[in-house]
């Protein structure tokens, strides 16, 4: 084989190495998924509520591990290769309350929404059932108040004689003819409580050759603990040091949220920082407050808790056999209009 063949083999073959190299970057970056939402089947878009723990599968085409739809009904199906042309590949969606969904030719650049329909309809009770009527959710949010619970006040003494020349022994007055003193204090705002609005001031003694020389106040709230000095170079003076003191209080504040209702599903949002959430409610025109607790148990209908990325909370609730909501026991819409 001639050295000019033994080249363009050897070009060939690098070459072919790097845009290996090359596709199997692109890809590491580029994974290619399979999204999409899993919502109950309805005709009214707004009965259509999310499915969390769906199981989730690609049949056919690259294997794929099989994954569960999150409390939203969200659910991505990573792929380890493109899904060639022509090739049969069926997303498989499987929950033990509803009934099994296909949906075929599927690919890696679509959104899909699966729309499942539940095994059976609501399991009939004998007699008649419950009316839930003025629902309403109840929960509380810390809140903190700052209250001004009085004032400090604190003298402090600048000892020192005047006319006496400093002939450079520090501290000297700021011309540096006349010796100085210089004196500090500090005063302590409590256990909880903070300093506003702090101030010191000369009161009483030859106040026009002094000054303060320092202090730790930074504005409206001068936190904990108060520092100031003061330089005196002339007789004994006297200074005020006083602040504003404020305390912190936590209080619970309750406060409502009216559910929207359809047809045997409630929702209603709370926001981060809503806790011992409570539902209250007419059960057969007795007003009844069931409180929900961390495993959402509620004795007339079963919940579900969605944490959206903000912290915000999404509570959905649908009515067990047996109870039926009244025709106004949710909310009504308000409309707000701007006026000119």
């Amino acid at each position: 084989m001639s050295s000019r063949k033994t080249l363009a083999l050897c070009g060939a073959g690098v070459g072919l190495g790097v845009s290996i190299l090359l596709l199997a970057d692109f890809l590491a970056k580029n994974p290619i998924s399979v999204r999409g939402a899993i919502v109950t089947k309805a005709a009214d878009p707004t009965k259509e509520l999310p499915i969390a723990d769906v199981e989730v599968s690609v049949i056919g085409g690259p294997p794929a591990r099989v994954v569960r739809s999150d409390d939203s009904g969200y659910f991505a199906i990573a792929l380890p290769w493109r899904i060639p042309g022509g090739t049969p590949a069926t997303l498989r969606f499987r929950h033990p309350g509803y009934q099994p969904l296909d949906l075929s030719n599927i690919a890696g650049d679509r959104l899909y929404i699966a729309h499942l329909t539940p095994s059976e309809g609501v399991a009939s009770v004998p007699g008649p059932e419950a009316t839930i009527d003025h629902v309403v959710a109840q929960y509380s949010i810390s809140t903190t108040t700052t209250v001004n619970v009085g004032s400090a006040v604190k003298t402090f003494k600048v000892l020192n004689a005047g006319n006496v020349p400093c002939k450079g022994r520090r501290p000297c007055s700021p011309d540096g003819q006349w010796k100085a003193a210089l004196a500090s204090v500090a005063m302590e705002a409590g256990p909880g409580n903070e300093f506003h609005n702090a101030r010191a001031s000369c009161i009483a003694g030859p106040c026009p050759f002094t000054r303060i020389e320092g202090n730790n106040f930074n504005g409206s709230g001068d936190g904990h603990t108060l520092k100031v000095s003061a330089l005196n170079w002339s007789d004994t003076a006297t200074f005020l040091l006083e602040a504003e003191v404020y305390k912190h209080l936590v209080r619970d504040v309750l406060r409502q949220s009216y559910p929207v209702i359809f047809e045997r599903a409630l929702t209603f949002t709370l926001p981060a920082a809503a806790e011992g959430v409570s539902i209250e409610a007419e059960l057969n025109r007795n007003m009844i407050v069931f409180p929900l607790g961390p495993a959402l148990i509620l004795s007339w209908a079963n919940c579900q808790l969605l944490v959206n990325k903000d912290q915000t909370k999404v509570y959905r609730c649908e009515l067990k056999p047996g109870y039926r909501f009244s025709p106004d026991a949710g909310a009504a819409e308000i409309s707000l209009e701007s006026r000119p």
